[in-house]
């Protein structure tokens, strides 16, 4: 499968309201896609990073500028038959895993296109339909967050997950947990706290999380497993997992129960794949993360999240619960209370809309033949 062109996109998409969490309020994600042909096929990825670097260490303009002048250019041309194959190629490029992610998608749904089938039957998916949560950030008040949880529980939603942050702490957790005594629900932390806290972590043992998700440092492993040896809850890591060696050493020293599996922050799906399976074998459960991608990013999580080892309903959202329009089509729908099926088209099945990619573009750059 010869790659004979890459077109990159690097867009803005508008938040329905502003999505709050302990790295900043933003009211619009900033997300690069990648086209990548080969012969009369095309494949999309996507990665999406943000536009600050506070989530990690990249951001949604230094991944365009990576994938144009170094990353892309050491796939352009070349005849590429299998995952190892492209990640041989990148093996040089030192971390910028969002970057390499965007050209990995691309890679696995062209592959998927040409041999005719879902890709999440190509990765060895159990079934198209997935379990899914509900994910609420910070509110203006207590109230509201309940009320608004409320609705996703009458919905069926299975499980919620709260985002935790200074100010908005145990009072928050206590006022779920009484109005809502027997709803599955986890709290994620993104980084914010130090061991320092301990303390508090010991507090919510109290309220039944089913896990608390990266309490401390984004690059942390050790102070997790301390961490994690002072409470009961299990701890699940997100940020600070960023390959399967990270992963393998997080096991060993005990520093979670639980992974979240993001392909964007693990280079794409080839490393999301491999965590997924060491994690199996060392009988860690996962679940599946987003960073509220547009349907081409979040049908990459999708043919995850149909993988044996994820245990635990997924983040992956109704296009409208974050945007008035989806950049791409179909737009991510709920298929059933809490489930979302996988499409039965090769590949991942959705791309992006052209009017909405052309307005919704900052950037772009074509690497190779027009096509």
């Amino acid at each position: 499968m010869r790659i004979e062109s890459i077109e990159i996109f690097r867009v803005a998409m508008p938040l329905v309201y502003p999505f709050r969490t302990a790295f900043g309020n933003d009211d619009t994600v900033e997300s690069v896609l990648v086209r990548m042909s080969s012969g009369n096929l095309y494949g999309w990825g996507e990665a999406a990073p943000w536009r600050l670097p506070a989530y990690s260490p990249e951001h949604a303009a230094g991944v365009f500028l990576t994938v144009r002048d170094f990353v892309a250019p050491l796939l352009l041309g070349r005849d590429i038959t299998s995952d190892k194959e492209l990640q041989a190629e990148l093996r040089n490029l030192k971390g910028n895993q969002f970057a390499k992610a965007a050209l990995d998608m691309a890679w696995w749904d062209l592959y998927a296109k040409t041999r005719g089938e879902p890709l999440w039957k190509v990765v060895g998916g159990q079934s198209a339909t997935v379990d899914v949560g509900a994910d609420f950030g910070v509110m203006e008040t207590i109230d509201l967050l309940l009320e608004t949880i409320e609705g996703a529980v009458a919905a069926g939603f299975k499980r919620i997950k709260l985002k935790y942050r200074p100010g908005w702490e145990l009072e928050m957790v206590a006022a779920v947990r009484e109005a809502f005594p027997k709803m599955v629900f986890h709290v994620d932390c993104n980084s914010a706290y130090t061991l320092d806290h301990a303390a508090m972590f010991q507090k919510l043992d109290q309220y039944d999380l089913a896990m608390i998700e990266q309490p401390l440092a984004h690059d942390d492993l050790i102070d997790h497993a301390r961490l994690q040896e002072q409470i009961r809850t299990p701890i699940c890591l997100d940020e600070s997992i960023t390959s399967v060696d990270k992963v393998r050493k997080a096991i060993r020293i005990g520093a979670c129960g639980w992974v979240n599996i993001k392909p964007a922050r693990v280079g794409g799906l080839t490393g999301a794949l491999a965590i997924h399976d060491f994690c199996r074998e060392e009988g860690v459960p996962c679940w599946i993360g987003g960073m509220l991608e547009s349907a081409v990013g979040a049908s990459h999580c999708l043919a995850l999240a149909t993988l044996s080892n994820i245990k635990y309903p997924s983040d992956i959202f109704p296009s409208d619960r974050f945007y008035t329009e989806d950049l791409a089509e179909p737009a991510m729908e709920l298929s059933g209370p809490s489930q979302v099926t996988a499409s039965a088209t090769p590949g991942i099945g959705a791309e992006p809309n052209p009017a909405r990619l052309e307005k919704a573009t900052i950037e772009r750059a074509l690497l190779g033949r027009v096509g």
